[in-house]
């Protein structure tokens, strides 16, 4: 079974048709290919063909005000089927869903999505809308 890399157009459509001028945060969930399947057949792991996505794409990401705001590596599936384990998990913030669609657009960007697209089994990408924490769950 494929795993999913890459939106569908349904689903990037409604992402675009959603507020576009308010922060978001992109939850990222990454299972790597032990090998990446490049299509020049060049050699490397998942790992590696991640890690030249993040090397390339960063600049941009960047560049539209993203960050960071949180990065963990999943070690345990406690509520969830035993078959779906992440490799990688982070969620990136975004001034806004204009920067978000600024950077996938932008030639740097399109072309360093190669080394995702070799790398990556599987993902999950979840457009969230940030709140302020505190001591409630919902």
């Amino acid at each position: 079974m494929a795993g999913h890399v890459d939106p569908e157009r349904a689903a990037f459509e409604a992402f675009k048709d959603l507020p576009r001028d308010e922060p978001i945060h992109m939850l990222n969930l990454v299972r790597f290919r032990d090998a990446a399947e490049y299509e020049d057949g060049r050699s490397a792991t998942g790992a590696e063909a991640y890690r030249e996505y993040g090397k390339e794409s960063g600049p941009v990401f960047a560049r539209v005000g993203g960050r960071i705001a949180w990065a963990g590596r999943p070690d345990n599936m406690l509520i969830g089927p035993e078959t779906e384990s992440w490799d990688a998990a982070f969620i990136a913030e975004y001034p806004n869903a204009s920067a978000f669609l600024e950077m996938v657009t932008d030639p740097d960007y399109q072309r360093a999505v190669k080394h995702r697209q070799a790398a990556v089994a599987d993902s999950r990408l979840i457009r969230m809308k940030p709140r302020s924490t505190g001591g409630e769950f919902g």
